[in-house]
C-alpha cells in the first residue's frame, strides 16, 4: 500500500503558526503540498489520462489547432519595461498565444533574446512548477531572467548572470489560470492537469513559432523545477510523439534540465524525510520510526495501526524541524516588516521577500499594459484545481533518455524536494555510470558535484535551495551553459 502523508505539510501553517511559508515561493510548496494531499482524498487525480494520452501519441494523423500568426510578433514587442535599468542589449516580447478558440483559452508567454549572438544560440522554454505557479513571476521575476525588482516594487536591476546569456529564454505561463494566462470558460480553472498542460503548451509552442518564424529550425530545450518534473519530460514526450504525424511543424526538440523536480511521489517522500534527519533536522527516535512504520514503495497489506505510526512519526519529523524555510534550510525568511523600501538589490545576496516585491511589480497598471497583460489581479500561484496527475514520470524519463539529452539537478540546501529524492529516483532507473561522481568548478569555486549515467546527468549545486538561480545564479549558469553545449560541467581550472 501506497502511504502518502506529505499532506501534513500542508496543515503545518495552520496548526502550527510558527511554521514559516516562505513568502518568494510559498504558494508553490501549498500547491504541492494541496496536490498531494488529494492523492489520499476521495476523490484522487486520476492517473490514466496520461498514460492514454502518451497512447495516442503514437499515431497523430489529425492536425491541432494553428492560426495566423502575421504580424503579431512585432505587436508583442516590449518598448521598454516600467523602472528597467538602461543599457539593454536584447529585444524583449510578451502576449498572449490562443491555445483553444472555442473558450477563448490563452496562455501568456515573456521572451527574451539572448543578448549575446541571439541568431546563432539556441532557443530554452522554461516552466515552473506549483502545478499552477507562474513562470514569469517566480522563473523570470525571481531567478533566471534578465531583471529582478528592487525592494520599492517600482524599479528593476539588471540579472548578469541571466539565462539570455547564453541562449534565447521563453517563459510559459501554463495552464490557463495562472498569471496572465486566462480562458472565458470557467471551468477550464477546475479542469485541469497534467494532460491538458502538456496539450495546451504543445500547441502553444506551434503557434508561437509560426509567429517567431526564424526559430523554427533551432535546437530547443525544455528546462524547469519543481512539479516541471512532470510539465517537462511529459511534454518532451508528446513533442517527440507528435513530431512522428505528418500534418505538424517538427520541432527539433534536443534535451530537458528538470531541477529539484518532484518525479516520484514515494521516491520524493521518501527522500525528503532521510534528508532531514542526514542534515540534522530529525531525531533518531523519528527517523528510526519513520523506517519501521512507513512503506513507501511496497503493494504490500499493511494494518491500519502501521499507517497511524507512519502518520505520527512524520508529523513528529515535520514539527521537529521548527521555524525554517524548508525550500532553503539555511536560507533567512521573509520578514516584510523590515524591508526597506529604498533599497537596491544584488542578484549574489539571494533575497526572501523576493516574491513581494515582484507581486507589487506585476500589479501595477503600467507595468500589465507595458506587458500587453490583460488587466488582472496577479499572482505567483494559480488557484487552479488539478484533476490528473501520475505518481510517477519515471517511464518518460526512461524513454526520453534513449533519444535526447536529459539532466536532472538538485540545489543541495532544498529540504522540500530534496538531493536525496532526485539520486533515488534515479537509482531507480538502474543505468550504468559512465563518468563517476567528481566536483565541478565556477569561478574556481567547487559548483556542485557531477555524475554521468547512460543517457540522464545528474549534477548538484552547492549551496542552493529550491529555486537554484535565486540562491547561486553564477554556478547554475556554469552548469545550465555546459547542459547547452552537451558536455559535463568543467571541471578544476588548473587541470
Amino acid at each position: 500500500m501506497r502511504i502518502i502523508v506529505i499532506w501534513l505539510l500542508l496543515l503545518l501553517p495552520y496548526y502550527f503558526p510558527g511554521y514559516p511559508i516562505s513568502s518568494c515561493m510559498g504558494n508553490q510548496i501549498d500547491n504541492l503540498n494541496r496536490l498531494i494531499a488529494a492523492r489520499r482524498s476521495s476523490n484522487p487525480p486520476r492517473s490514466e489520462l496520461w498514460a492514454r494520452l502518451d497512447d495516442l501519441g503514437n499515431s497523430h494523423d489529425s492536425p491541432v489547432f494553428e492560426r495566423s500568426q502575421k504580424g503579431l510578433m512585432q505587436a508583442d514587442k516590449i518598448d521598454t519595461l516600467p523602472g528597467q535599468p538602461g543599457g539593454v542589449d536584447f529585444d524583449q516580447y510578451a502576449g498572449y498565444v490562443t491555445v483553444d478558440p472555442v473558450p477563448d483559452r490563452a496562455l501568456f508567454y515573456y521572451f527574451v533574446e539572448s543578448s549575446v549572438d541571439s541568431l546563432n544560440k539556441p532557443l530554452v522554454l522554461w516552466l515552473n512548477g506549483g502545478p499552477g505557479c507562474s513562470s514569469f513571476g517566480i522563473g523570470a521575476m525571481q531567478e533566471l531572467g534578465p531583471f529582478r525588482v528592487n525592494s520599492d516594487g517600482k524599479t528593476l536591476y539588471r540579472n548578469e548572470y541571466a539565462w539570455n546569456t547564453v541562449a534565447n529564454v521563453l517563459f510559459l505561463e501554463s495552464p490557463a489560470g495562472v498569471g496572465f494566462s486566462y480562458s472565458k470558460n470557467s471551468s477550464d480553472y477546475t479542469d485541469v492537469g497534467d494532460k491538458r498542460t502538456a496539450e495546451d503548451s504543445y500547441v502553444f509552442l506551434l503557434n508561437w513559432l509560426e509567429r517567431f518564424p526564424q526559430y523554427k529550425t533551432r535546437d530547443l530545450f525544455i528546462t524547469g523545477e519543481s512539479y516541471a518534473g512532470h510539465y517537462v519530460p511529459q511534454l518532451a514526450s508528446y513533442i517527440l510523439s507528435r513530431n512522428k504525424g505528418t500534418n505538424q511543424t517538427v520541432i527539433n526538440l534536443k534535451g530537458i534540465a528538470i531541477g529539484n523536480a518532484w518525479i516520484d511521489d514515494d521516491i520524493c517522500t521518501k527522500g525528503l524525510f532521510d534528508y532531514l534527519w542526514t542534515h540534522a533536522l530529525n531525531s533518531d527516535e523519528t527517523n528510526e520510526g519513520i523506517n519501521k512504520y512507513c512503506d513507501f514503495a511496497s503493494e504490500n497489506l499493511v494494518t491500519n495501526i502501521t499507517v497511524e505510526q507512519c502518520d505520527k512519526y512524520q508529523n513528529q519529523g515535520l514539527m521537529e524541524m521548527g521555524d525554517i524555510d524548508l525550500y532553503g534550510i539555511y536560507a533567512p525568511i521573509c520578514n516584510r516588516s523590515a524591508i526597506k523600501p529604498d533599497s537596491n538589490g544584488n542578484v549574489l545576496n539571494f533575497d526572501p521577500c523576493a516574491g513581494v516585491h515582484v507581486e507589487s511589480y506585476l500589479n501595477l497598471a503600467e507595468v500589465q499594459a507595458a506587458l500587453h497583460a490583460k488587466a488582472t489581479k496577479w499572482s505567483g500561484c494559480g488557484d487552479v484545481g488539478w484533476t490528473d496527475s501520475p505518481s510517477s514520470t519515471l517511464p518518460q524519463i526512461r524513454e526520453l533518455a534513449k533519444v535526447i539529452s536529459v539532466w536532472i539537478y538538485s540545489g543541495d540546501t532544498d529540504g522540500r524536494v530534496p538531493v536525496t529524492s532526485s539520486r533515488y529516483a534515479i537509482k531507480s532507473l538502474q543505468l550504468p555510470v559512465e563518468t563517476a561522481w567528481q566536483p565541478w568548478y565556477s569561478d574556481s569555486e567547487v559548483g556542485g558535484y557531477v555524475v554521468g549515467y547512460k543517457g540522464v546527468v545528474f549534477t548538484t549545486v552547492r549551496g542552493a535551495g529550491h529555486t537554484v538561480p535565486s540562491y547561486k545564479p553564477a554556478r547554475v549558469l556554469t552548469m545550465i551553459t555546459s547542459f547547452l553545449q552537451g558536455k559535463l560541467p568543467p571541471g578544476h581550472p588548473s587541470s
